[in-house]
């Protein structure tokens, strides 16, 4: 018999991750939650900023598996919209879950996320956890790095992920490409062995990061200088603008003081974690 009500956890991600543009992505502590229930009547509660009906992103994943009459939707999430952090394919595997579990299905969430979202990196991270490898079609999943923790640095003004893909070029030298497959490798082999070392020389971007700046100048300015905070390096997340600030534990907060009187007036900095969990069902 198909559960009365659902509620299903899934969790922010940064993608990109510098080098690994349209290929890495890592899933973050900030979650979006979902709780769909029997109502009387289709309803959907949520934040003032997102639509309350059908055109919902959440909603119409859902509806790609199962009709939403006669359920309640209720969503809350901890997750900045348009800042680079994978709100929407939060959003878009938060309603496949919820509906396979309705319906007694498994389809194949990744290939119907990566359908709505239009690329998989932010899918995979949030889907399996971890950080991912998208390649050849396929996902390569690594554990978190052990000791070292992420720092949000979030703009009050967002960035349009059209506008912000509009800007790169279509064509990129070749010295640009070899140095972001060698930091690509760099940042992966430190992730693999949890050695900063090795991530914050991987934390090094020449294909797409140069050209977004003129989108968010601040933002790119504080990520270039993070290191002079005690920070291993920063990286734009996803499309941007928030800057995604990898720190050893031991310096997260000394680090976070430096980077809210560094972002005072424009950006708020939130603590985070890279986590080893992806998207569940947390209650039927």
């Amino acid at each position: 018999m198909a559960p009365r009500s659902v509620r299903v956890r899934v969790p922010a991600s940064s993608a990109n991750l510098g080098p690994g543009f349209d290929c890495f992505a890592a899933a973050l502590s900030l979650s979006l939650e979902l709780e769909v229930s029997a109502a009387e009547d289709f309803a959907v509660t949520c934040e003032a900023t997102l639509p309350a009906d059908r055109s919902n992103l959440v909603v119409r994943a859902f509806e790609r598996l199962h009709p939403a009459d006669g359920l309640h939707f209720a969503i809350s999430s901890e997750i900045p919209l348009s800042g680079g952090l994978g709100s929407s394919a939060a959003a878009v595997l938060a309603g496949l879950l919820a509906a396979a579990r309705i319906v007694g299905v498994e389809p194949d969430l990744l290939a119907l996320a990566s359908e709505l979202e239009g690329h998989p990196d932010n899918v995979a991270a949030a889907l399996h956890g971890g950080v991912v490898i998208c390649a050849d079609g396929e996902i390569h999943r690594l554990a978190p790095p052990r000791g070292i923790s992420a720092l949000l640095v979030v703009p009050d003004d967002g960035v349009a992920t059209a506008q912000a893909r509009a800007t790169l070029p279509a064509q990129v030298p070749l010295a640009d490409a070899v140095d972001n497959t060698a930091h690509g490798a760099l940042l992966m082999l430190g992730v693999a062995a949890s050695d900063p070392e090795l991530i914050a020389r991987g934390l090094h971007d020449r294909l797409h990061e140069r050209y977004r700046a003129k989108l968010y100048p601040r933002s790119a300015e504080l990520a270039a200088s993070v290191r002079e905070f005690g920070a291993l390096g920063a990286t734009i997340s996803g499309a941007g603008p928030t800057v995604l600030v990898w720190v050893g534990e031991s310096r997260a907060a000394l680090v976070r003081s430096e980077l809210e009187a560094a972002s005072d007036g424009w950006a708020r900095v939130i603590s985070a974690a890279f986590v080893d969990a992806g998207a569940v069902v947390v209650g039927s």
